[in-house]
């Protein structure tokens, strides 16, 4: 491949590399349950740090003790953080879940905001939680930047950046709107599977003819299937 590459070369591997990550991965999806917007933020808060399989076994305990926004508003710290505790940092993130709650109550008629703009005022609320949020609850197409995709989108030569904001604007820049909710889906699954952070499994990778990053893990098909794992 090519050290340098065009604009339009580089859409064009870029649409074919998206073409198949959906043959690898065609039931890619938000890997966190959710049954509404406000369970899908207080859920996207919670990954920080943490894996989804870990907020998934949370979760269904704290939204059945507070359904509702006002429940979780007028919960008592503590008992917040005892639900969470396993996720790690749980106080920062009680703190916020509470404050979002509130925010929400107080701004936004005790709906959850469907723009990014409004999204990110409130506690503990990135962009990339917004995005999160905006994507899969609102279907509105939105770039979310975690370490998976940001790795991957650098192997890719998607980006050389590692801000995740300038990452975010780059991978925009490539792909049409209607594509980057599955994108990042697909890109995660990627990342969590096959392109993992220390050794990616670049020997048994449908990518490898078009990823300029192969090699950085083994190339013998052999010893690279045995990286691959079938879950998050």
């Amino acid at each position: 491949m090519a050290l340098r590459e065009s604009k339009k070369a580089l859409k064009a591997r870029a649409e074919e590399i998206n073409e198949k990550l959906a043959h690898m991965f065609p039931d890619a999806k938000c890997e966190l349950d959710y049954e509404n917007p406000l369970q899908l933020l207080v859920a996207t808060v919670l990954s920080a740090q943490c894996t989804d399989k870990r907020v998934n076994m949370v979760t269904p305990v704290l939204f059945k003790k507070y359904p509702k926004v006002t429940d979780i508003a007028a919960a008592p710290l503590v008992a917040i953080e005892e639900i969470i505790k396993s996720t790690g940092f749980y106080h920062n993130k009680a703190i916020s879940i509470k404050g979002l709650a509130a925010s929400i109550i107080e701004h936004f008629n005790s709906e959850v905001p469907n723009s990014l703009e409004e999204l990110i005022t409130l506690p503990g609320v990135g962009r990339k939680t917004a995005n999160v949020v905006l994507g899969n609850a609102f279907n509105i197409p939105g770039v979310t930047v975690d370490t998976h995709v940001g790795r991957i989108s650098r192997r890719l030569g998607w980006t050389k950046n590692t801000d995740p904001v300038k990452v975010e604007f780059d991978i925009m820049e490539i792909f049409p709107d209607q594509e980057w909710t599955m994108l990042n889906h697909r890109l995660i699954f990627l990342g969590r599977r096959v392109c993992h952070s220390r050794k990616p499994a670049c020997g048994a990778c449908e990518l490898a003819s078009m990823c300029p990053s192969f090699g950085e893990g083994p190339r013998d098909p052999s010893e690279a299937a045995k990286l691959i794992k079938t879950g998050a």
